[in-house]
């Protein structure tokens, strides 16, 4: 299928790893040039040499999301190099596990900096660029426990929560300006935030994949298995292409069937 993607201009954030690294060969793939970040230098500075070899232009920017100087630099950057922006992932963030009562204030301060301040810092610097596009796309990439509560995430369901409600917010408010945003809702998808602990109960004889099915189905996902991050990354594809052009506000869960709610 031709998604139209080919010489676009797409920002990745949290792309060193994981999904975001999904996202950035899919969109690769397309014909999209792309720039990326996340905090950790040499894994973000061997996604850009791959991304490179695939005939795609890349620059890539070691930053922290949560720091506003940072963020300005990259976009500036992004201006500088490439003059144009059309597509803006906000797919960084990482999970803060906790109780209520084992979480303090600076926990739940630094899991919202992360999640949502995060997201309103990198559209506000984006704005300009995107404003120019003939057709701007905002992807946030979010999760399902945003929708559920799950026990022991009881921060990441308070913000992702609150980051529904700025894409539908956001949706609204861009709408005028012909910026479409949605929201992917990621359930139990086997990244490297998961690796550490399964590989540290891994049976002999049993690859990753395998045991996180198993968990997948201990936990009631009615697709019976974990996702992929390439699974996230073509409906990321699609939210950005041509062919998505009257999708706007939306919210899509891609966690395999995963929560009771409608």
């Amino acid at each position: 299928m031709e998604l139209g993607l080919k010489g676009k201009v797409a920002v990745i954030t949290g792309a060193s790893h994981g999904i975001g690294k999904a996202v950035a060969f899919e969109l690769a793939n397309e014909g999209c040039d792309l720039a990326i970040c996340a905090r950790g230098a040499e894994a973000l500075a061997t996604v850009r040499r791959e991304l490179v070899a695939r005939g795609v232009r890349c620059e890539a920017m070691q930053i922290d999301v949560t720091n506003a100087a940072q963020l300005g630099e990259f976009f500036d950057r992004i201006a500088t190099v490439f003059g144009r922006l059309d597509v803006l992932i906000n797919n960084a963030g990482r999970a803060r596990s906790g109780t209520f009562a084992q979480l303090k204030d600076e926990d739940f301060i630094a899991d919202y900096q992360v999640k949502v301040l995060a997201q309103v810092r990198c559209v506000r610097a984006a704005l300009p660029l995107l404003e120019k596009s003939p057709a701007p796309r905002i992807i946030n990439v979010n999760a399902v426990v945003g929708r559920i509560i799950s026990p022991g995430l009881l921060a990441t369901a308070a913000h992702r929560a609150a980051c529904f409600a700025l894409n539908k917010g956001l949706a609204l408010e861009l709408a005028p300006k012909g910026i479409l945003v949605n929201s992917v809702n990621v359930g139990y998808v086997l990244t490297n935030q998961w690796e550490p602990s399964l590989r540290a109960n891994l049976p002999p004889g049993k690859t990753l994949q395998e045991v996180a099915d198993e968990r997948a189905r201990s936990r009631g996902i009615p697709l019976g298995r974990a996702g992929r991050p390439e699974e996230v990354a073509a409906v990321i594809a699609f939210l950005a292409s041509a062919r998505a052009s009257y999708v706007t506000g939306a919210s899509i869960d891609v966690g395999g069937g995963q929560g009771a709610h409608v």
